[in-house]
This record gives structure tokens, sequence and C-alpha cells, in this order.
């Protein structure tokens, strides 16, 4: 990963992370029963502040992943992201 003072990842990390939690996405299915990596993507790209925090949980060692899903009434899909020792939270 590359390490950045800015809490905007540059092109190349957000490439990075993406394909890292891609990769932890599909290793661990049962973690997230029927929610497919184009949803969490979708979540992500809706809310590019929250790369920056789950970056810097990948390059100081944690490994962040989806844990749920929760689906409200107008359809809008949430994720859950946990490093599974302690924090966790939603976009």
């Amino acid at each position: 990963m590359i390490k950045s003072n800015k809490k905007k990842l540059l092109p190349k990390q957000r490439e990075e992370l993406l394909g890292a939690l891609k990769a932890r996405f599909e290793k661990n299915m049962n973690r997230h029963k029927g929610l497919e990596w184009a949803t969490a993507q979708a979540r992500l790209d809706a809310n590019t502040e929250k790369l920056w925090s789950l970056n810097e949980m990948e390059r100081t060692g944690g490994e962040p992943d989806v844990v749920g899903s929760k689906f409200y009434i107008d359809s809008e899909a949430g994720c859950f992201f946990t490093l599974f020792s302690a924090i966790k939270f939603f976009i």
C-alpha cells in the first residue's frame, strides 16, 4: 500500500485497495451470504471518504472485510466492514 498524509486516495491506492477488498470478499463468502461484490463496491464508490479509513486499516495490517448486509425498505443496500478484532462501521 502507498502511504499518504491526505484523507483522499490516489487512483493507484484506490485500485490496490479495491483489489485487496474484492479478493478478501470472494475468499470469505460465508461472511456475507447473498451479497454480491458489485453491491459492496457500489456502496464504496458512493462513499469514497470511507475508502481512506479502509486503506488505513489495510495499510496497518488489519484485514477489513464485509461481514453482512442490511437491506432497507427503499432497497438501498448497506454493507458492514469489520477488522474482526474491534472496529465496525457502516457504509
